[in-house]
Order: C-alpha cells, then structure tokens, then sequence
C-alpha cells in the first residue's frame, strides 16, 4: 500500500514566495493547508495548482491571532489527520524611511506579524508534532539575507529576521528529542510582488540608486521542497538561495 503522503501548512500561500512553495508542494503529491489573510488570493494559488483540489485545504489565517493559529491547525488536522511541516513564510515589511521617522505602529505591525506570528505557527506546530503518531515533523522559517545584512533603512524588517534566525536554533534544539526538525531559507531577490521594485533601482549601502537582478521564485519553491524532502535524521539548518548577481557578497 502507498504511504498517505506529506501534509504541509504554507503561511502566506496567497503570493510570491508562499505561492511559489505551495505549489512546489502540490506538484510533488503533498496535501498542503494554504494559510493566509486573503481568500481570493488563496483560491488563485489553489487554481494555479491544477488538478490538486482534492489535496489542499485554503484557509483563512491570521498569524498574528493565537485563536486564528490554533483553528489554522486545527482545520489541518480534521482535514488530514495530522502535520509533517509547516513552512513559516508570512511576513511583511515597514516604509523605507530613516529610524527616527519610523512610527510605532509601523514597528509593531512588523514585529507582531514577522516575529509574534512566527512563534505562534511554531509553538501551536509543536504542540501537535509532539502529540502525534508517528511523532515529529520539521519546520522551516522564512529568514531572508535581511536576516544577515540589512538595507538601508529597514530597522524594523531586518530586526524581525534577525530575530528569527533565533527562532530556529531555538526550535531546532528544543525539537530534537520529539523528532522536531527546525531549518531556514534566507532568499535574496525571488522575483515576487515584494520584490519587483528591486528592477527599477533600490538605494544600496553607498547611498546611491541601483536596479538588481532578480531570481525566478519558482526556484525557491523547489530549494524549499529539498529541505521538506528529507528525513527526519537530516536537517538543512540554513539555505541561502539569491540572484547570482545580486550586491550581497562582497563590500559596499
């Protein structure tokens, strides 16, 4: 008899990066949760998958509600009897203004939806991969290069991703003995919506303007879909997947 297959929760499974990997897994034969905020954009991933109606679930999600995250999991679980990855990929960014201009408001929308979103998906994911049979599962946190470096004037962003290079050592350490495996991808200029203005010129480290090469996001669909294949005895900690060409490595 063939195995049930893989059963994933993709966060931000609406566009760009989440869309990419979403479908990366409909296409390898995963039943996959599409989680996000807006459900017409869900649909459009969900139609863009052809053929893998019967394989996925859309559902409403607001990762920055503990009762939204819980009945995320809990719709994922009725559906499919259990979770064998979450990809914590919802996020957002701030305007691009200097540190003292930056509102309060603006801080804590990306740090309640980056950082406080993040740990809920990871902690209400934990929960059900330590109390299923079989036990465990893996997890995999959308870092970023910002995660490394930052832009000028992204405080906020670069902070809250930063911080979740914390979240996954953490949770790849508190995860062994359940079986818990905990990576991260950081992506430099995945050709999304996010990133378009990348093209046209961006303010770069030595104040002045430049356009970047961007990368098909296709191609962080199927970095993510690598790290999600493995076995549990095996963990890709870190990927970095960037445009070639992109000013990353290097100075200035």
């Amino acid at each position: 008899m063939t195995p049930p297959s893989k059963v994933a929760i993709v966060t931000g499974a609406g566009s760009g990066v989440g869309r990419a990997v979403s479908l990366a897994f409909l296409g390898a034969g995963y039943r996959v949760v599409l989680a996000g905020r807006r459900e017409d954009a869900l649909h459009e991933t969900l139609e863009m998958a052809m053929g893998a109606e019967d394989r996925a679930l859309v559902q409403i999600t607001d990762v920055c509600d503990p009762a939204s995250v819980d009945a995320m999991l809990a719709a994922c679980v009725a559906r499919f009897g259990r979770l064998d990855l979450l990809f914590n990929n919802a996020g957002i960014g701030a305007p691009a203004v200097p540190i003292e201009e930056l509102p309060l408001e603006s801080w804590r929308r990306v740090v309640d939806t980056n950082l406080t979103g993040s740990f809920l998906c990871i902690q209400a994911a934990v929960r059900q991969m330590k109390s299923q049979q079989p036990q465990g599962g893996r997890i995999i946190n959308n870092g970023s290069i910002a995660a490394y470096a930052p832009r000028p004037n992204s405080i906020a962003y670069t902070a809250t991703k930063h911080a979740i290079t914390g979240l996954t050592r953490s949770t790849a350490l508190d995860g062994r003995k359940f079986s818990i495996a905990c990576g991260q991808i950081d992506i430099g200029n995945a050709e999304t919506p996010m990133a378009a203005r990348m093209a046209r010129g961006v303010p770069q480290a030595n104040g002045e303007i430049a356009a970047e090469p961007l990368m098909d996001v296709a191609h962080v669909g199927e970095s993510v879909l690598h790290m999600a294949e493995l076995p549990l005895q095996s963990n890709v900690l870190f990927m970095t997947v960037m445009a070639s060409n992109m000013p990353f490595v290097g100075r200035g």
